[in-house]
């Protein structure tokens, strides 16, 4: 299994150097889908997903498709993750997004696909590939989700967490101590990265890519 988990999606070269590599063709003979499900009930200015799409824009996809798992049903998204070869999970709410891949059945199906496809996660797609979503952390770190009372199950593909937005003044992770307070009682590694870094992750195995800073918690497990 292939995975590009990302802060703030292609961001810069190295990043975008590291999804081809992964893909093993060309910029202009890659496709790639969108699935901005996650954006859904995010209600703010939402400038950060229109950047989004034009660094994808920006590296001259062969194609870039759109497709939403939680506004049309399977015989439509299924085919098009199918035809892509990059399926590409936006940012916004990782609740949202892991309640609707269970709801449409991508959940089940995902560790298929991602047999000849490469999984790339922004943010909150990145957060869904652990164990579970780490509620506790999540409400701590982003000030988000404080009316979920339960933790939910992740994808589990990778065996650590992801914490995106390092050093972002919009959120509770510009200070080392206070991420280290709020993953304390996490007893695998952690990673926080900012926009500018990403994990490489292949059948397992991790490399980091950064034109910018990242933090690791519990790095001796």
């Amino acid at each position: 299994m292939k995975l590009l988990l990302t802060s703030g999606g292609l961001t810069n070269k190295s990043i975008a150097n590291a999804l081809f590599d992964l893909v093993g063709k060309k910029p202009e003979d890659t496709s790639l889908v969108f699935i901005p499900t996650a954006s859904n009930v995010e209600t703010e200015d939402k400038d950060w997903f229109i950047n989004d799409l034009i660094n994808l824009r920006n590296q001259h996809f062969k194609s870039i498709n759109i497709t939403d798992i939680s506004a049309v049903p399977e015989n439509i998204w299924r085919p098009q993750m199918e035809e892509a070869d990059v399926l590409f999970f936006e940012g916004g709410n990782s609740y949202h997004l892991m309640e609707w891949m269970n709801k449409s059945g991508l959940t089940k199906i995902l560790p298929e696909l991602l047999k000849t496809k490469v999984y790339v996660g922004l943010s909150a797609g990145s957060m869904v590939t652990g164990k579970d979503l780490s509620l506790i952390q999540s409400q701590i770190l982003y000030g988000e989700d404080w009316e979920r009372k339960e933790d939910m199950a992740g994808l589990n593909f990778v065996d650590f967490y992801f914490f995106p937005h390092l050093n972002s003044p919009y959120f509770n992770l510009r200070k080392e101590d206070i991420i280290r307070e709020a993953v304390k009682d996490i007893h695998v590694k952690v990673y926080a990265m900012d926009d500018q870094s990403a994990l490489k992750v292949v059948d397992g195995k991790i490399g980091i890519i950064s034109e910018g800073k990242y933090l690791i918690f519990n790095e001796q497990i």
